[in-house]
């Protein structure tokens, strides 16, 4: 009788741990922000659910990537305080810029999303992508890896990605060659450096050299994946299996 007894505890114990580290985990679900007065903006980003800890955490860093893209102006000058607030600021200086120039402005217009690249007990990794055209020549793309600890939600800089950097930027030099091969890139392989946007997916490494990161705009995005098989041993958290 006490050792039926002693098995339904330790299977009571289990299963409740079982049940809180599902509970624990963090979940994601897509979401859509505007305002009122929105005519220029469109926002479809991920937001982090589940574990308050680690979703508190991931959402405010989405949500100074997404502020950031709809900035008008040096950063510093940034008062917004929410995505909300972003986007009635960018009608706004809209509004204002076509009232002084209603015949030399051009349409304005930010589009923002955001999507799960991957996700693992150790590490998830979110890209965020941003168009934004505020009536110049052309608009401007850029793409954001943001990589987060997947039990605090805590952003994982790229420095921090890797147990060996050298190796595994001379892993990266022949993909990268192999990228830029059609395009009018100069490549010197003593002055290789890695992008600043690194993260997981689900075949590997990838990397992105944004517009005028290292080549000029006509170049335009320069990205490539190296399989996790060839780097895995230079990094800190386990990729696709």
């Amino acid at each position: 009788m006490v050792r039926n007894t002693l098995f339904l505890l330790l299977g009571s114990f289990f299963f409740i741990f079982s049940c809180n580290k599902e509970a624990s985990k963090t979940t994601f679900s897509e979401t859509s922000i505007t305002t009122d007065n929105n005519k220029l903006v469109e926002v479809n980003i991920v937001k982090a659910n589940g574990n308050s800890l680690a979703s508190n955490e991931i959402n405010s860093e989405i949500k100074k990537i997404v502020m950031a893209a709809l900035q008008i102006g040096e950063p510093e000058t940034m008062t917004s305080k929410s995505i909300e607030e972003s986007i009635r600021v960018f009608n706004d200086e809209y509004n204002a810029f076509n009232a002084d120039f209603p015949d030399t402005t051009a349409p304005w217009e930010a589009q923002i999303d955001g999507e799960i690249m991957f996700q693992s007990p150790e590490i998830i990794s979110i890209a965020i992508t941003s168009y934004v055209n505020t009536g110049g020549a052309h608009g401007i793309t850029n793409i954001s890896f943001l990589n987060f600890n997947a039990l605090t939600g805590k952003r994982i800089l790229n420095n921090n990605l890797f147990t060996d950097e050298a190796a595994f930027k001379e892993a990266a030099k022949p993909y990268f060659k192999a990228a830029i091969e059609a395009d009018d890139v100069l490549f010197e392989p003593d002055n290789f450096q890695l992008p600043a946007n690194i993260g997981y997916n689900e075949e590997g490494i990838v990397l992105i050299y944004n517009t005028y990161e290292i080549a000029p705009y006509s170049t335009g995005i320069i990205d490539f994946t190296i399989p996790i098989d060839e780097v895995s041993s230079y990094l800190v958290f386990d990729g696709p299996k």
